[in-house]
């Protein structure tokens, strides 16, 4: 088990390793690199993160709404970013409530979009 807050190494040591599930909670605009903020050099999302918008989540009333929502057993791992760490915290917290081993990636898309070394997705 890793720890509650990510960084940047282990999000890079663990890229295309499974069985973890990498979630961007940012819109989908930024997520498809449509739309973004004017501070990252680089718009996108992290090679295999999965989209799960930040509102809708925490929009959700009960604990089978999440699950239903985020579509993995319970009890999975997953790590959670957007763009500065405020929002994937929030999502940490309610897929923890929910019963999954959620860590959240603090440096998110800012820190990512950064390194140009570091491969993105449109």
């Amino acid at each position: 088990m890793i720890a509650l807050n990510v960084d940047i190494e282990e999000v890079v040591r663990r890229l295309g390793d499974g069985p973890w599930t990498l979630l961007d909670v940012r819109t989908a605009a930024e997520y498809a690199g449509t739309r973004g903020n004017a501070c990252d050099p680089r718009q996108g999302h992290i090679p295999g993160a999965r989209n799960l918008d930040v509102g809708e989540l925490a929009g959700c009333e009960t604990v089978e709404q999440v699950h239903e929502l985020v579509g993995l057993p319970v009890g999975s791992e997953i790590v959670a970013y957007c763009h500065s760490g405020s929002r994937s915290a929030l999502a940490v917290q309610v897929l923890r409530a929910a019963g999954y081993e959620a860590h959240n990636y603090v440096g998110s898309w800012h820190e990512w979009s950064r390194r140009q070394d570091l491969p993105i997705e449109p």
